[in-house]
């Protein structure tokens, strides 16, 4: 349990700097998803102390996808460590896109919003599955 703690938190960490890193790069590509995020009938200020959750929300996450590879890290049939990971990523990403279509369809968010976030989504968990293969034998 202490190794899931450990490398769940070492992934959360990794996929926070992935996610801002891409959030900023996004937004100097596509200025209009920087103006959707700025729109308060959309998304909270960052003046709101609620917003500081989204900083705690990928630990959590690397904490429990985790425990996930844990238990079905032995249903990727290969024996390179690093295929499980990228496989488990994909895995991860996949079971994401039916929450990207309902977000899409749900609220007056922008395509391109939704695929940016989908592409960050598939880069994290990507970076967390390598983690996880790595250090969760």
């Amino acid at each position: 349990m202490k190794k899931i703690i450990l490398f769940g938190l070492l992934a959360g960490l990794a996929m926070l700097v992935i996610s801002v890193a891409l959030s900023l790069l996004f937004n100097l590509i596509f200025p209009s998803v920087a103006a959707e995020y700025n729109n308060t009938n959309l998304f909270r200020p960052w003046s709101d102390p609620i917003m500081y959750l989204m900083l705690v929300e990928p630990f959590i996450l690397g904490i429990i996808l985790a425990w996930i590879f844990s238990i079905t890290k032995d249903l990727f049939k290969t024996e390179k460590a690093w295929k499980k990971g990228i496989y488990f990523g994909l895995c991860y990403w996949v079971i994401t896109i039916p929450g990207m279509v309902m977000s899409y369809s749900s609220f007056p968010i922008s395509l391109i919003m939704v695929k940016t976030w989908s592409i960050s989504i598939l880069i994290q968990s990507i970076v967390a599955g390598l983690i996880y293969a790595r250090f969760i034998k």
